[in-house]
């Protein structure tokens, strides 16, 4: 499966006529000529593989945290972090629909070589940093279901490799099949969770509206920016302009259209279930955790032993063990295929992905032992937030040059972003900017 989503996603090499066979390895095609739901359900997948990287266990911290602290008055934050996830991600799809490359080549073709090889580095630092919350989030998953030592959970990570010599040469198709899977088990974990725990929905339904006053003090805007600061994930803005392509259309100006569209519907739709997922998790902090007077839980470790006595059963800390299991494996999986994308946009350099995949992984691996053999227990928690402050460094170097490609009549055609889009992009990118380099000054500090 991987082998054949690396064999780069040649989708405008090949994507020569109106439609284009589905034998292509490592390809969708959309029949233009089928019904729009049809053309919808071929187009779904890309937004999806996307949508992981705004629940991985890196977020659960922030959220778990605001909620045991703050109840659901953070819940906005959570649904503009979203929306701006949305915005971002669809100016991703039109790119790589396009332009017919994803923004690791196009950084490449319109910077100079010492500017694209910094970009080149800091995305790769951006893949380990987004590699060791999955480390992370597995290990803890381990540790907490099967009772073993966070090391050794760290070194049963290791072996996902193996998952990906396994699941080759089964084609792209069945890839987003099984992250479907993950995010199904993910859903329903804290689907039958909210279930047992009860919470009060119409205090819920109050913290989606915004309110300034939720965030006038110093620690709940911290946590409003560090939700905002790790919703948008580096590497999904290349992940996102390489698997759109996966899509196979035609080049006149009608297919090209008919394809942003669907790509938006899945764009959308996929990152509606990350804000669910995302809420969710705040929802059941705020339920177990705030409304009976432990507001101190900021671990997701503490959470987990927490939810045992409060519920009154054990289901509940199981469900939220394998909600966090599928998150990490999920995201390993995006993650290689976003490392392979950025090796071969900025260094035209193509390894097999299980290769790839050895590289990241044993360079994420060391911090994570390192970080468990001198804090301990304690270190989980540091080091995920330490994941997120590195993945805020690297933000505004990928999100600067998206936003100016599509801001590029001459590159974009007919696809530019019209002024309003524009000026809604800066925005977000200086809020954005703004947040994470808070962030960083606050961790710094």
């Amino acid at each position: 499966m991987f082998l054949d989503v690396c064999v780069k996603f040649s989708l405008p090499k090949i994507a020569t006529a109106p439609f284009c066979p589905p034998e292509v390895a490592g390809s969708v095609a959309v029949d233009p000529t089928a019904s729009f739901f049809k053309r919808v359900l071929r187009f779904a997948g890309p937004g999806l593989l996307v949508s992981i990287g705004y629940m991985d266990p890196g977020n659960w911290a922030t959220a778990i945290e605001a909620g045991s602290r703050f109840g659901y008055s953070l819940l906005f934050v959570v649904l503009l972090a979203s929306l701006a996830g949305m915005v971002v991600q669809c100016l991703c799809s039109r790119l790589g629909i396009a332009t017919g490359r994803d923004l690791a080549q196009l950084s490449r073709e319109r910077y100079s070589t010492p500017t694209a090889r910094l970009q080149w580095l800091l995305a790769e630092i951006s893949i380990i940093a987004t590699d060791l919350a999955e480390v992370l989030g597995c290990a803890l998953a381990f540790h907490l279901l099967l009772g073993c030592s966070l090391t050794f959970g760290i070194a049963l990570t290791a072996f996902d490799t193996l998952l990906v010599l396994a699941l080759q040469n089964r084609g792209f198709r069945r890839l987003e099949a099984i992250m479907l899977v993950l995010v199904a088990t993910i859903g329903v974990c804290f689907f039958v969770e909210l279930l047992l725990i009860k919470p009060y929905w119409p205090d819920v339904a109050l913290g989606f509206k915004p309110s300034l006053s939720a965030i006038s003090d110093a620690a709940p805007l911290y946590l409003a920016i560090g939700i905002l600061g790790a919703t948008v994930m580096p590497h999904n803005l290349y992940l996102h302009t390489s698997i759109v392509q996966t899509r196979m259309i035609g080049k006149d100006l009608a297919s090209k259209q008919d394809a942003v569209k669907l790509a938006r519907i899945d764009t959308i739709g996929s990152l509606a279930l990350a804000l669910l997922v995302n809420a969710a998790i705040l929802i059941l902090a705020a339920a177990a955790f705030h409304q009976s007077g432990h507001t101190d839980v900021v671990d997701i470790q503490d959470a987990y032993h927490l939810l045992d006595p409060l519920v009154g059963g054990a289901l509940a800390s199981v469900l939220f063990g394998v909600a966090l299991l599928a998150s990490g494996q999920s995201s390993t999986f995006t993650g290689t295929i976003a490392g392979q994308v950025i090796m071969e946009g900025y260094l035209n350099l193509r390894i097999p992905c299980w290769q790839r995949r050895l590289i990241t992984r044993g360079l994420a691996l060391i911090p994570a032992f390192i970080g468990v053999w001198l804090m301990g227990d304690n270190a989980i928690g540091k080091l995920l937030v330490l994941s997120q402050v590195v993945l805020s460094l690297q933000l505004p170097f990928a999100l600067f040059p998206l936003i100016r490609m599509t801001n590029d009549k001459r590159l974009m055609g007919p696809f530019v972003n019209r002024w309003p889009t524009r000026v809604l992009a800066w925005g977000l990118f200086v809020v954005i900017s703004g947040a994470n380099s808070w962030l960083i000054l606050q961790w710094a500090v």
